[in-house]
Formats: structure tokens, C-alpha cells, sequence
């Protein structure tokens, strides 16, 4: 709840909780005025954020001519259509630039389990209502996915038979899809893996509870990814942490455990060369000083370490900070809030700078750096661009690795804030200022593409200094090498 919320394998080694002092919060110098909740990456660089307060109404932080999010600016945007203002919900940036919300445990702060949505336009300021899937009478903390070919998949939390249903853009109509679901999807999380499958681990499978499983698109349809050995969901509860796809290809899965003497576990999934086969899990360290991750938020940094919330029990404050990269965690600072936070007040969002943008429902949002660096194979590489562009107007670019190696930040079934698409900022020479051209309707939104050629739309801002500049694209917060263009 959000609310109140290798080969030889190698074993994992144990945790160590040595503290590293070279990572930073900073404070938005220009605070919210209100209580800063879910954020959301728009592809126009701009970071959507909802009030937590009511529910209803949103705020778009727009980043300085350097760039700079800590010095960004903030706006009030229109607000949801009336009756409907949810906490722990379902949401994404849709492949054409939109954004959806789903559902809602909370509404308006009460108990609802509400089976509205609606989809935000950036480019008119609009939210359009979107009718449930027929039947659906709750869709409550439901997690959701935009799969690799950029259809929108929504589960239904709580109800029987366990089905889910995928959204047609264009005309805001549902079909059901995930046959085959050993349990309800109640308090899972979704991790869209690079061969395009969805994994989850089951919360509520009494009689296999350390079962995972994944959704094959092709198929329509979920299958087993073998069992996670070591047990992640809490039983009384239900609850389990954030599973955080890393630039490996491991899955990193953390734990949740109401009992405040035990430890969260983790697991670390192997996916399988063969899409139809369950892959394998090898136990992680458990999360430090006896601390957990049910109803968390983790990310991706771009060296490819795992920024880790933790509590002592579940929604029990204070919380305390981790990096794990693969091996061990180490103790990290936290946010000035920390003492007073639960995790699952908290929530992540990977920025195009590589800075991790937190929130908390407070009107206290900090942004993490942190000094490791991506290994340059990560980034993605730009091949076919246009060497002059023209202000207001549209163009194609293509190269490898445009939406990155993994989603980016995760919590699981109460909000998601995936950022597996291109952005493309431009940096005119002279000025140095900095603009980010918005894109949509991008070839793929898989992750860890290798080698094959994606591309992406974007449209050049119609505001932008001219001359010769210098283009980027951005995926996980890693940057390509530039190339210099010309905007006219």
C-alpha cells in the first residue's frame, strides 16, 4: 500500500553495510508547494509529478537552460478528470508521448479500489477518461507494462479469474490477455526482461509461494520462471520489494518482511537463452540490519548499481539507504527525510542527467548522484540523423541501444515510473544552453536491444537558439557521443 506504504555460477557473497560518503541528495532549489508524489519521465525532458495531497492535480518540472533539474521550475498542469484522484495506481509514458494512470487502491484518500483511468496529452493539456476493461468493477494497485511493441498491459489486482488486459491507443479499448496466472496478481511486480517477456514473482500462490512466472506476449499468455528458492513475498501481508532488471541481464528481486527480527531476502533471476524455458534464480545477499523492501522503490544507476529504499519491517520508519552491484550492498546516505519515512512513501525516477529524482509525498524532493560511471558499452550510439534540423518541425533518428538496458526505477504493483524510451537533448554551441526536442513513436520500447538498428521520432522545439549544436540521445541516464547538427 502507498498510501498510510556466471559458465561457473557465482554465489552471491554477504551483505556488507560499509557507508559510502561520496554520494550526494541535493534539494530542488525551487521546492513543490505541494506534496510531491508519483514522477513521471515526459519525453520532452520535462518530469510530470502528481500532489499527493489531492490526488487530482499535477505539476511538470521543467529543467534549466544548463539542464539542470535542481534548478528547474515548476508549472501546474491540468488536473484529472473529476471523481478521480488515486494513490497507488497503475501508470506509464505511452510509446506516442501520452501518459496513463489506472486505478487506484485509494481515491481521494479513501479505500475504493477504484477501476477509473485516464490518459494525459502533453501537447494539449488534456486528460481523456478511458473506460475499464468490460467487467472490470476494481483495478485497484494494479501493476502495469508497456511491452515491447508498446502496447499498454494492465493487470486487474484483486479479482478472479486472474486476467489482464492490453490497451489499444487509439481507439482506448481493451483486450483480455495473460491466461495461464497461477495467483492473483495482488501486491506483484512486472520487470520487462530483454527477449520481451514480463516477470513477476507470485505474492499469493499458497502452494508454490517462492514461484515465479513470466508473460510471453507471443503467446498471450504466463508461464514458470522457476522458483526464486528463497522466499520474497510476506506472507502475512503479501507484500514483496522491487525487482530491478540490471545491465547483466540479471534481475535483482528484493524481499519484504513484516517480521522486524528477520531480514528481507533477495534473488537474483538468470534469464534463459530460450524465451520458453523458466530460466534460473541463485539467492542474493538479505538486505542489511535486518531491514526489507516490502512496498519499495529502487533504481538503476548508470554504473549499473541498484539505489535500494529499505525499512525495518514493512512501512515501519526510518528508512535507510543502499547501493547494491551485484554482489554486496553498501550503505549509502539519505535523504533529510529519512528518520521520518516509511518506503512506501518514497519514489524514484531516473533523470536523462543520471541523477535519480525522489519524492515522498513531501514537499521536500532531492535528487541522488551519484560518482560511478557507465561502462561506455551501455550507452546508446547514434548512426542516421539529420545534419540540419528546422525549429518546429519533425525528423527520424536510428542507431542502437535508444531505450537503454533496463526500465530504470521500480516499486511494483503501486507505481511504476519506467523509463525505457529515448530522449534527445541538443546543447546549442555557442549558448551552451540546453534543449530537450520531445520524441515519440519510437521503433521498440523493449530494453537491451544489442545490436539491432532502433529508431525514434522527435520534433525539434519551435523555441530553440539556432546554430550549430550538439544532439545526444538519452536512455537510463547515460548519454550517446554527440553529433553536431545544425538547427535553423
Amino acid at each position: 500500500m502507498k498510501l498510510s506504504r556466471a559458465g561457473i555460477l557465482l554465489v552471491v557473497l554477504v551483505a556488507c553495510s560499509v557507508t559510502a560518503l561520496s554520494q550526494t541528495w541535493h534539494a530542488l532549489h525551487n521546492q513543490p508547494s505541494f506534496g510531491a508524489s508519483i514522477p513521471l519521465q515526459l519525453t520532452d525532458g520535462t518530469v510530470l509529478v502528481q500532489d499527493g495531497n489531492t490526488g487530482s492535480n499535477w505539476w511538470r518540472l521543467t529543467p534549466d537552460q544548463s539542464g539542470s533539474y535542481l534548478n528547474g521550475t515548476w508549472t501546474q498542469m491540468a488536473s484529472l478528470p473529476p471523481g478521480y484522484g488515486p494513490s497507488a495506481f497503475g501508470s506509464a509514458v505511452l510509446a506516442d508521448g501520452r501518459v496513463i494512470v489506472e486505478g487506484g487502491e485509494y481515491n481521494f484518500g479513501q479505500l475504493e479500489w477504484t477501476n477509473l483511468g485516464a490518459v494525459y496529452d502533453p501537447l494539449t493539456n488534456v486528460w481523456t477518461n478511458v473506460d475499464p476493461p468490460p467487467g472490470w468493477t476494481i483495478i485497484g494497485d494494479a501493476e502495469s507494462v508497456v511491452l515491447s511493441d508498446g502496447t499498454f498491459m494492465l493487470a486487474n489486482c484483486c479479482a478472479f479469474p486472474f486476467t489482464a488486459a492490453l490497451l489499444d491507443e487509439k481507439t482506448l479499448s481493451w483486450t483480455f490477455t495473460g491466461s495461464n496466472k497461477q495467483d492473483l496478481y495482488d501486491e506483484e511486480g512486472w520487470t520487462l526482461l530483454p527477449d520481451g517477456a514480463v516477470l513477476t514473482v507470485d505474492t499469493e500462490n499458497a502452494l508454490h509461494p517462492k514461484h515465479a512466472e513470466k508473460y510471453v506476449p507471443k503467446l498471450g499468455e504466463w508461464i514458470s520462471a522457476g522458483s526464486t528458492i528463497v522466499l520474497l513475498s510476506d506472507p502475512p501481508t503479501a507484500e514483496i520489494g522491487p525487482a530491478v532488471l540490471r545491465p547483466d541481464g540479471t534481475v535483482f528481486a528484493t524481499g519484504a518482511n513484516s517480521d522486524k527480527t528477520k531480514a528481507g531476502h533477495t534473488s537474483i533471476y538468470h534469464p534463459p537463452a530460450d524465451l520458453m524455458q523458466p530460466g534460473h534464480w541463485v539467492p542474493g545477499p538479505d538486505i542489511p540490519d535486518e531491514n526489507d523492501m516490502g512496498d519499495a522503490p529502487a533504481a538503476l544507476l548508470p554504473d549499473g548499481n541498484v539505489l535500494c529504499d529499505t525499512n525495518h519491517g514493512i512501512n515501519n520508519p526510518p528508512t535507510t539507504f543502499y547501493e547494491f552491484d551485484g554482489t554486496k550492498f553498501t550503505k549509502v546516505p539519505g535523504p533529510p527525510r529519512a528518520n521520518k519515512d516509511a518506503t512506501e512513501q518514497g519514489s524514484m525516477l531516473v533523470l536523462p542527467t543520471g541523477q535519480i529524482f525522489f519524492t515522498d509525498g513531501s514537499s521536500d524532493v532531492e535528487i541522488y548522484t551519484s560518482t560511478g560511471k557507465p561502462d561506455p558499452s551501455w550507452a546508446p550510439a547514434i548512426s542516421v540523423y539529420p545534419r540540419t534540423v528546422t525549429r518546429g518541425d519533425s525528423y527520424v533518428i536510428s542507431g542502437t541501444q535508444f531505450n537503454g538496458l533496463s526500465q530504470g526505477a521500480m516499486y511494483g504493483d503501486d507505481a511504476q515510473m519506467a523509463t525505457n524510451y529515448p530522449l534527445i537533448r541538443i546543447t546549442n554551441s555557442a549558448s551552451h544552453h540546453v534543449f530537450y526536442a520531445r520524441t515519440h513513436n519510437p521503433s521498440t520500447m523493449g530494453v537491451a536491444t544489442g545490436n539491432a538498428k532502433v529508431s525514434t521520432h522527435f520534433d525539434v522545439p519551435s523555441d530553440m537558439e539556432t546554430g550549430a549544436s550538439k544532439l545526444v540521445v538519452v536512455a537510463n541516464g547515460i548519454a550517446s557521443q554527440p553529433v553536431v547538427i545544425t538547427v535553423q
